[in-house]
């Protein structure tokens, strides 16, 4: 098999003369009085499209997580449920607040947020669950709700890396008493970095919107009644994510097109465990991810090593929070399992079948080496 000569990217965004055109309109168009133009129209079709009531623009999906709890009044002293496995903002925001987050196991299905840690997890200080949508798979949200509901606590959605998917008929992010998404370059979407914060209660939506605004006064003009948070993206962003999210659909089936192709040629191999698309759900793969749960002889950081030597790149799912020298805590087993053997494959947009052939060839070349 002779090598590509040009490496293979684990992602990488979609960009068309919409975009391009949308930007270009916000650059010379979008000032003085149509300086928030694109925001409002991203912001209307994001709500719509994932149905809830509110959304608002962030510079990040961990600067919208932030505003989240400000407003739902997460507080010194309080525990916030976090699964082990996701990126460090979902543990970080709670401490933003002075909430300590408290780290649970994932399932081995859907390596989300594991039911049953949830429940052991729980305390008299804990006031909130953080589940997360990973790689575009589902926590089980509707367990989660009634769990949250049974204890009186606060759910927010870290739907990063799930736009597009489906759980039970409905949106991710449309579950909790807020959601959080995540426009970096490397997502579903992209508006280069970026993020939206999302709720269907107004009250919530109107602290959020004062907070978001660094606690500026609705009368007073340079007035500020409190202390608020700054996480604002501008127009041209915006312009980027509206021209995006009308593509969306495209991408989420494309997305999904890059997991058959991997599925067909990896889904057989003995030993090997992928994602997971469980009943009455829609996972919009935003990563396709291999478990080595077997022995192969070959760790998983030599494997991926090999596949750079193919000019594949790949990357490492995360590791488990309570490794990391900021927390001090108990591991847990799923997590630790999955993340000594996942690994994250490409799946950008420009892939084709092609390209997945030779990377799954690659695969089972390296597998079967002795």
């Amino acid at each position: 098999m002779e090598k590509r000569d040009k490496l293979i990217l684990t992602a990488g965004p979609s960009i068309t003369e919409k975009e391009i055109s949308y930007v270009t309109d916000a650059v010379s168009t979008g000032w003085n009085e149509h300086w928030n133009k694109y925001i409002l129209k991203f912001e209307e079709l994001f709500a719509k499209y994932i149905g809830v009531k509110h959304a608002i623009t962030t510079s990040s999906c961990t600067g919208a997580m932030h505003i989240a709890l400000e407003s739902l009044g997460i507080k010194q002293g309080d525990e916030v449920i976090v699964p082990e496995i996701t990126w460090l903002a979902t543990a970080a925001v709670p401490t933003y607040v002075g909430a300590k987050p408290v780290f649970v196991d994932i399932e081995e299905d859907t390596w989300c947020i594991n039911l049953d840690s949830i429940k052991k997890a729980i305390t008299s200080k804990t006031k909130a669950i953080m589940p997360v949508h990973l790689y575009g798979g589902l926590a089980k949200m509707d367990k989660i709700m009634d769990i949250a509901k049974q204890n009186d606590l606060l759910v927010v959605e870290d739907a990063a890396p799930s736009l597009g998917s489906i759980y039970h008929e409905k949106k991710a992010g449309s579950f909790g008493d807020a959601s959080a998404f995540s426009f970096q370059g490397a997502k579903v979407m992209t508006t280069g970095e970026g993020g939206m914060l999302l709720t269907n209660n107004d009250s919530t939506f109107k602290k959020v919107s004062k907070i978001a605004n660094q606690g500026r006064s609705d009368t007073k003009p340079l007035w500020n009644d409190e202390i608020g948070l700054k996480y604002k993206i501008s127009n041209i962003q915006a312009a980027l994510g509206l021209a995006q999210l009308e593509r969306l659909e495209e991408f989420v089936e494309k997305k999904r097109k890059i997991f058959s192709w991997y599925k067909k040629r990896l889904y057989d191999i003995d030993g090997i465990r992928m994602n997971t698309e469980l009943p009455k759900t829609r996972n919009s793969f935003w990563m396709t991810t291999i478990v080595l749960e077997k022995d192969f002889g070959i760790s998983r950081d030599v494997f991926m090593k090999k596949l750079r030597g193919w000019n594949i790149d790949s990357r490492p799912v995360f590791y488990p929070l309570s490794h990391m020298p900021m927390f001090e805590t108990k591991h847990h087993k799923n997590a630790e399992r999955f993340s000594e053997r996942g690994i994250n494959l490409p799946s950008g947009y420009n892939l084709e079948e092609d390209d997945i052939d030779y990377i799954c060839n690659v695969v089972k070349e390296i597998l079967n080496e002795k």
